[in-house]
């Protein structure tokens, strides 16, 4: 009889726990989110942002600088208003300073901020980093509250979150879930990825917003989330957040310069493979083989070779090429990188000073007036395999300038006029020089070359 008893209290507890947790257990509350978002809601605000972008053809023929030559098509852009919401997290309350995603306030002109009392304000732009997508603004107001930071880099996979934002312009929601991953990167999201992947559901407009634990802590700036198809507009489960030790990095610097002023390392590389790694005669399970390095720059002055195999820098595991692009991304010129590497099986000890790398410029005007607004330079970097190699490149373009309308675009490698190769100013100059009539410009552009008619 007794057991009959126990399995209808079973059933029925079961029964009641599937249809609803209750209030209280034997007297005492449930533990609640609602004192700590009581606190933490009113520093996430919405964003509505009014903006203008240029917008050129939609048919990739008439973007084909060939095409547009062989047609004399004229090169015409035109302007299109555009709207955005997003989210907004205050972190500095007396100076009214806002954390935000860049491409939530991207070409924007006009910028409403509304908290959660309902008080509406425009904003100005401190500044934006488009290689992370964090971006500061700022509201002159009394009366805000502010989010405490927390040390993002304490976060383990399974600690609890909680997502703050504006899905959808429906008013402020929060969502609940975990961690779920750290340091994701290599998503083709943004230059600099180190995310932390969440389940706690984001959608469209939670962009900029905050993510939060269970202290009410700021440790994350939501901005991406993912379905089968790359960044879209629904969540299944799987959102991304800028790490807040990033993003306050990126912010000090917007605050006081307005832009961050990154160096460069000056190396390229590809990651360690098992199969490299017994090529190479090491028993590293992971790392950063430096294939190039570019002539004058930081890591050349270093001391760094091609061939070497670098295993962590400022005691942070290098694993991949992404590890490094990050550290790097986020250092300030004249900073300095405490660098470990394998070279020949043999364990060194390197320091780097990271510096932005001086580039021999030139006007395109001074090569051929149908490239002025243009800025090219002259390049030289040594590869494991093509040794030294000297290129042109357009560093800088100013839209709708004669080299912009002859079809040269910005990173453009410059090989050669009317098939003769031009690798440095010199040779491009004597080229120009003994050249009449029109002339025919090979560049590589990306993954791709083409040919360009200079008239």
């Amino acid at each position: 009889m007794g057991r009959i008893l126990l399995v209808l209290f079973l059933s029925t507890w079961l029964t009641l726990g599937l249809a609803g947790l209750p209030v209280a257990v034997g007297g005492q509350a449930l533990p609640s989110l609602a004192p700590m978002l009581d606190k933490a809601t009113p520093a996430v605000v919405n964003i509505a942002t009014r903006g203008k972008t240029k917008q050129r053809r939609q048919s990739p023929l008439y973007n084909d600088p060939f095409f547009q030559r062989f047609f004399n098509l004229p090169d015409v852009e035109r302007t299109r208003e555009t709207q955005s919401l997003g989210s907004g997290v205050i972190v500095d309350a007396q100076n009214g300073y806002i954390l935000t995603n860049n491409h939530v306030i991207k070409n924007a002109y006009e910028i409403t901020v509304t908290l959660t009392d309902g008080r509406e304000m425009q904003a100005d732009i401190i500044g934006s980093d488009a290689d992370t997508d964090v971006a500061v603004i700022q509201v002159k107001a009394d009366n805000l509250t502010e989010l405490p930071i927390a040390d993002s880099g304490q976060l383990r996979v399974g600690d609890f979150v909680v997502a703050i934002g504006n899905p959808f312009g429906l008013g402020q929601t929060v969502t609940s879930g975990i961690v779920s991953a750290l340091g994701r990167s290599g998503l083709g999201l943004k230059s600099i990825e180190d995310f932390i992947q969440t389940d706690a559901s984001i959608n469209v407009g939670n962009s900029g917003g905050a993510l939060v634990n269970l202290r009410g802590e700021l440790i994350g700036i939501n901005t991406a989330i993912l379905n089968g198809g790359g960044a879209s507009s629904g969540s299944i489960g799987i959102g991304f957040a800028i790490p807040i030790n990033m993003a306050h990095e990126i912010m000090l610097q917007l605050v006081e310069f307005g832009q961050v002023q990154r160096g460069r390392l000056g190396a390229e590389g590809q990651d360690l493979t098992p199969e490299l790694a017994q090529a190479f005669g090491v028993s590293l399970t992971s790392g950063f083989i430096v294939t190039q390095i570019e002539s004058g720059s930081p890591a050349d002055s270093a001391g760094i070779e091609i061939g070497d195999i670098i295993t962590s820098a400022n005691n942070k595991s290098i694993r991949s090429s992404q590890d490094i692009i990050n550290l790097v991304g986020l250092l300030r010129m004249g900073q300095s990188m405490d660098v470990t590497l394998y070279r020949q099986g043999e364990k060194k000890q390197f320091e780097v000073i990271i510096q932005p790398i001086e580039v021999a410029m030139l006007e395109g005007k001074h090569l051929l007036q149908k490239l002025a607004g243009a800025k090219i330079g002259q390049v030289s970097e040594s590869s494991l395999k093509y040794g030294l190699v000297t290129y042109l490149q357009v560093i800088e373009i100013k839209a709708d300038s004669p080299a912009w309308r002859a079809g040269i675009r910005e990173s453009d490698i410059l090989y050669s006029i009317n098939q003769q190769l031009i690798p440095t100013f010199e040779q491009a100059l004597e080229t120009i020089k003994n050249h009449q009539g029109d002339m025919i410009l090979n560049i590589q552009r990306g993954n791709r070359a083409l040919y360009l008619v200079i008239k």
